[in-house]
Parts: C-alpha cells; structure tokens; sequence
C-alpha cells in the first residue's frame, strides 16, 4: 500500500548502520517475499549453519560470503544490487576470493582519499611508514622506500628465524620457484599456501570498504597492490606461525596434504581472531584516520 510513498520503496539502509559480513555455505540463497531466504540442508562442517530455512536480513549487513556447495538465484543478485549489498563468492572459511563484484557504497569518501594519498608522494611515503611502524613496533626514521624496504627485509629474515625456532621446524630461507611451487620444501609451500589464505581475507577486507586494490602504498606493480599491502599487516602474527604449524605437522604426518592443511589452519586462525573485522578497522583508521 505504501509502495512509491515518501521514497519507501528505494530506501538505503547507509552501509556505516550494517553489520558487516555474514558468511553462509552449503545452501540455497533465494528472494522470497522481497527479501532473502537461505535454506540449509544437512549440515556439515564446523562452519555450517544447522539444517534449517533463515531468513537473511537483507540491509543489515553491507557484504555476503557465500561459501562453497551454495547457490545463488537471478532474483536474489536483483535484490542484492538494489540493496546495495555486495555477494562474494569464496572458499572454505574465507580463505579464497574467487569474485566480488564491486561494493556500491553510499558514499566515495574512503575511495578518494586513498587516491588523493596515494597520488601524493609525501603522503604516500608517510602511510608506508605507518604501515612499517604498524609491522615493526616502530616508527622508522627513513624517508624513502627502499630503505625502508630493506630494513623490513632484514626484520623478516629474523622473524622467520625466531617463529621456526618456537614452532620447530627446520628453516633454511625463503625459498620460491613460481614455475615449480611443488619442489619447495614443507614450510615454504605452506608459507605460500597461508599467504595466498590471508591476501584472500584482505581481498575481502579491500572490497567491503570499497577501496582501491590497484592503489598500494608499499607494493606497486601487482594490481592487488593495496590487498598485499594488507595482508602483510599479519605476516607475523598470522602467516608465518600458521604455515609453520602446518608445515610440521605435516612433516609429522605424511599423509596430509600441505595446501589443505595450511588453509584449513589458516582459515580456523582468521576466524578465531575475527581477523577479516581487524583488517577493515586498519584500512578504516590508516585511510581517514580514527572514527572514519
């Protein structure tokens, strides 16, 4: 009845009012009466939802992670867009990006001050040296990236030196042939496998706050630049133990196989530190400052 009046019909709930994300797998995402539904059939791993048929509040959250034996309806993807609410399809427990379509958020603000940093060579420098100090527990007195760079170089080789020691594994250097990831001993490709699983958390992060992946403020080249710029936040904390972890239980038991045992550890630390929330607060506070 109300339909038309007073704009009720396109009424936007402003993304800074949502929840965030919601993940669901394994079930059906449909539109039902104008709104979604998402039916769960048996449940299974320790991630899914009880066997049941859910209601999904359509604007309470700003992006949907739907996770693998799911599918999706056409009516759903138009209630979705005319919501504005982003659907990213992933992997198990978020540790794979496979698409998102871009966020249409309410406002452009964070997007442009990004750019408006990142096309400032002061400023840039200045946000990679927040990000540094962020990494290091310092701030760096060195005003070009290189030497920055090379100082984070040199922290990291001790890093990996001093977590292999506490997790014990063996640790002979970082060692990858992109052509032949395979030949790398056990905790270099689980350290490939657990950064592939964050870069796909800050890919999450990146889109839900609609920034730029392209525009990074240390990595330059790759266009996910601003993503690695990200996830390398939590190459200590995250990556590098998870890996090793996961390398020496591997070791231990030879019939695991590497890549599904660091992304599953991987996934399982990313939940538990709701790591995916900390990496959209960090892009939040490094781009507008606190409160943005």
């Amino acid at each position: 009845m109300l339909k038309g009046r007073l704009g009720l019909d396109s009424a936007k709930v402003p993304h800074a009012d949502r929840e965030g994300l919601l993940y669901l797998a394994r079930g059906a995402l449909s539109a039902r009466s104008g709104t979604l539904a998402f039916l769960r059939g048996e449940a299974s791993g320790a991630d899914a939802l009880d066997t049941g048929d859910y209601a999904i509040p359509l604007q309470g959250v700003s992006m949907i992670l739907l996770g693998p034996g799911s599918t999706v309806s056409h009516d759903a993807l138009r209630l979705l867009a005319h919501a504005r609410t982003a659907l990213a399809a992933v992997g198990e427990d978020g540790v794979r990006l496979y698409t998102a379509p871009p966020l249409i958020p309410d406002r452009s603000g964070l997007a442009r001050v990004q750019a408006r940093l990142w096309a400032d060579d002061a400023m840039r420098i200045d946000i990679a040296r927040r990000m540094y100090a962020w990494r290091l527990g310092e701030v760096l007195a060195h005003r070009d990236m290189d030497g920055l760079r090379g100082i984070e170089g040199a922290r990291m080789k001790q890093s990996y030196r001093l977590i292999a020691d506490q997790v014990g594994v063996r640790w002979e250097g970082r060692r990858y042939e992109r052509g032949n990831p395979g030949s790398a001993d056990l905790p270099n490709q689980a350290l490939n496998h657990a950064s592939s699983a964050v870069e796909a958390a800050a890919a999450i992060a990146v889109a839900a706050t609609a920034t730029i992946p392209q525009l990074g403020f240390i990595h330059e080249d790759p266009g996910q630049s601003f993503v690695l710029d990200i996830a390398d936040l939590w190459r200590v904390e995250v990556t590098i133990p998870t890996a090793f972890r996961a390398a020496k239980q591997a070791a231990e038991r030879p019939s695991e196989n590497i890549e599904r045992l660091a992304r599953r550890m991987t996934g399982d630390v990313l939940a538990r530190r709701k790591v995916i929330p900390e990496m959209i607060g960090q892009i939040k506070t490094l781009i507008a400052g606190e409160g943005a």
